[in-house]
């Protein structure tokens, strides 16, 4: 089964959609595809089964996010969790996504015609090695394209991805790329595995569970969080629609939300930054108050150089892990 499923939608869907689009859309959506397993319980088939039918649901559910214009889908495909279950349950999991990376590599014209780019957020050393390097080689092949993105969340827990997150701060000070004053809220933002990715504007749990199993659990603090009854392999255009008309009830008092979180952020780093400027004014000054003009250019002259810090750490981190990647993608051997 096909990554991206081509057709159009039906009239009465088309309909739907032009509607819904006359209304705030979400750019970014993410989803936490539960119920396989009860699926597969329901039609008494093999989890093996339900998990198959949950993957051609996220290529159909795919597909409506074209239509819909949502550019960005992030998926909750295989928890850190998710080892503690059978192995031969997991074993069936890697397997699977073996074969669905070597089927998206064989993707590649589709791909390219939609400018479908693949990111993989997840810890891949936790995973087998040749599946580590598929994964990476459709990373890389991917990397370039731009018009819609679908980021896979494997291997992943928010917990640990926020761990790694400040461990890579941690790293960038060590490196004396940056000051243990320069770590902020915003700066563990960026050192997240989705960095690359606005945050969220909704995410929809299947399955009737209401709790987030640990899934974006930073990105999604001024999100819509939309709980639906139904298994994810039968998820339907309406359902997706009703969630969206959910965002859009909401849509205000979301945005409201995100902009007194962004004013409170660059709030909090002017404090920072006159604390520390008042720091060195003291210690350069022998003690002797400064001017409010030389506080001024001092402050200016500061956040100029925590800037600069910042962004050549941030660099060096995206260095460090696009060399991982591509060291991985240079090793894979597609049969």
């Amino acid at each position: 089964m096909s990554w991206i499923r081509e057709g159009e939608l039906n009239l009465i869907e088309k309909i739907s959609a032009n509607i819904l689009k006359a209304g705030p859309m979400p750019k970014h959506v993410a989803f936490i595809m539960d119920g396989n397993r009860r699926f597969a319980r329901k039609r008494n088939v093999e989890r093996q089964e339900g998990h198959m039918q949950g993957f051609n649901k996220l290529a159909e559910t795919l597909r409506w996010c074209l239509h819909l214009n949502i550019q960005e889908v992030t998926v909750y495909a295989f928890s850190i969790e998710n080892f503690k279950r059978a192995k031969d349950e997991v074993d069936g999991l890697m397997e699977l996504a073996k074969q669905k990376f070597l089927r998206l590599l064989g993707e590649r014209d589709n791909l390219e015609k939609h400018g479908v780019c693949i990111r993989v957020l997840g810890d891949l050393t936790m995973l087998p090695l040749d599946l580590q390097q598929l994964i990476a080689k459709a990373v890389v092949t991917t990397r370039a394209h731009k018009k819609c993105f679908l980021n896979v969340c494997f291997a992943y827990t928010s917990r640990h991805e926020i761990t790694n997150a400040v461990r890579e701060m941690a790293w960038g000070v060590e490196q004396g790329l940056i000051k243990s004053s320069d770590v902020s809220e915003a700066l563990l933002s960026e050192c997240l595995y989705s960095n690359n990715s606005p945050n969220p504007d909704l995410l929809i749990r299947t399955s009737g569970e209401v709790r987030l199993s640990d899934f974006l659990l930073w990105q999604t603090s001024h999100s819509c969080l939309v709980f639906q009854s139904v298994l994810w392999p039968e998820y339907s255009f309406w359902n997706l629609c009703e969630a969206i008309l959910q965002y859009q009830f909401n849509y205000r008092s979301i945005q409201k939300a995100r902009d007194l979180h962004r004013d409170d952020q660059a709030l909090q780093q002017l404090e920072a930054d006159r604390t520390c400027v008042a720091e060195l004014l003291q210690h350069h000054g022998n003690g002797k108050p400064a001017d409010a003009q030389r506080r001024q250019e001092t402050l200016l002259h500061y956040t100029a150089r925590r800037e600069e810090r910042v962004q050549d750490f941030l660099d060096a981190l995206k260095h460090k892990r696009d060399s991982f990647v591509t060291d991985l993608s240079s090793q894979a051997v597609l049969a």
